[in-house]
């Protein structure tokens, strides 16, 4: 083992789990003898080239359990995507403080920053284990069954259509519920469990998996309206035309990007507002209502899943077993076993980072606008204990008199 200082730091968008798997890698990373301190770097890799630490050797167990229930990044995010000459500053910050163990919880492009230390190490031939840590409510990150985060997000998803739903029940029109997705549409297809009766909505779910038609998406809607005289959609944000170009960018006057060179979709009602004003102007529908749930997925705190937060505890701890113990830097990944439980592994850092996972076809319906039982079976363990329901008056209609 090596001897020297860890280092944690958190990355991109926050969950309502990240901090659980923080919390893992802080206590299990306490347990180590070869360990001086354990350091967390706040706003993640921006943190760690200005050398803003904090301490985590000194906070009591008792907060640290505390700060895993709760949502959001305990130490802060970042969305910097750093490219080779960061990486180097990076590294150079890990060698002067002794960091020997560098942990970073995130998703993609956190998987890719991690490489590239990794790869500086390397050449300079210094003794560090760097260890990726799966992150991400778009469920996106390669070779992993799903990633934490992706549960809890998908169970407020599942509530609030649900929620939607019923609200539309009782004043028809038509609801139409933008979530979070740009290349990948698990977060958006999860609004499916939310059903229970057979005219319960969504009646459509839009994924960037497949090509989005305005026409089509209008006469989808129609159909609904005739035979259940409402309708509800679940749109992902994400969703394209036949070019590729997202659907959102048809409204926006001023096209906003993020650091990474995207077409900022989230935070935004654009697309929302495209959806609504099309049907009401091409259909004549007068009560169209649009939500974007926006940021609300990502942090909502009161309905994480059991199951998200045990495996994010889980991650973090696997990911400093596999770098006390290994002797290799790499991702953890999660992977399913049985009807439901799961193994963790550790697999090459190029094999996970830049790469973008998408839904398989054998979890989208033919007709492009609903999931498979296959994606029910595979979403349904990951929400985990208690989700609540919803249940009808039974039509039991009294005979008209004045009116028969």
């Amino acid at each position: 083992m090596l001897q020297g200082k860890v280092l944690v730091a958190q990355g991109g968008g926050p969950t309502a789990v990240i901090n659980q798997s923080l919390v893992g890698v802080v206590l299990e990373g306490r347990k180590h003898r070869n360990v001086n301190l354990v350091y967390g770097a706040l706003h993640g890799v921006r943190g760690i080239v200005d050398e803003d630490f904090v301490d985590l050797t000194q906070e009591t167990t008792h907060n640290l359990e505390m700060v895993g229930d709760t949502p959001s990044s305990a130490l802060g995010s970042t969305r910097d995507k750093p490219d080779l000459k960061y990486c180097q500053e990076i590294f150079k910050v890990l060698k002067a403080h002794d960091i020997r163990y560098f942990f970073y919880i995130g998703g993609n492009d956190s998987s890719d920053t991690v490489r590239i230390v990794a790869e500086e190490a390397r050449k300079a031939d210094h003794p560090i284990r760097v260890v990726h840590i799966p992150k991400t409510i778009d469920n996106d990150v390669v070779l992993n069954d799903h990633t934490p985060g992706f549960p809890s997000a998908a169970r407020f998803v599942v509530q609030a259509v649900l929620g939607a739903n019923l609200d539309n029940r009782s004043l028809p029109g038509v609801y139409i519920g933008v979530v979070m997705g740009r290349h990948a549409g698990f977060l958006t297809a999860a609004a499916a469990l939310g059903k229970k009766f057979p005219d319960d909505g969504p009646h459509m779910i839009y994924l960037p998996e497949r090509t989005f038609r305005v026409e089509s998406f209008l006469s989808d809607v129609k159909n609904a309206m005739d035979r259940y005289g409402r309708c509800v959609v679940a749109v992902s944000e994400g969703i394209h035309d036949e070019s590729g170009q997202p659907v959102v960018t048809r409204l926006a006057k001023e096209i906003e990007r993020d650091a990474h060179g995207n077409v900022q979709l989230s935070g935004t009602g654009a697309l929302a507002e495209l959806l609504t004003d099309a049907v009401k102007t091409k259909l004549g529908i007068s009560r169209v209502r649009g939500d974007t749930f926006g940021y609300l997925q990502r942090s909502f705190i009161g309905c994480v899943s059991d199951v998200d937060q045990r495996e994010a505890r889980e991650v973090g701890e696997k990911a400093v077993q596999y770098a006390m113990y290994g002797d290799s830097n790499g991702s953890v990944t999660i992977e399913r076993t049985g009807y439901y439980s799961v193994d963790y592994k550790l697999v090459p850092l190029e094999s996970v980072a830049g790469k973008t996972r998408t839904m398989p076809d054998e979890f989208i319906a033919p007709n492009g606008t609903d999931v498979t039982d296959a994606f029910r079976l595979y979403l349904r363990p990951l929400l985990g204990k208690g989700l609540p329901d919803a249940f009808r008056l039974r039509p039991n209609r009294v005979a008209k008199i004045l009116k028969a």
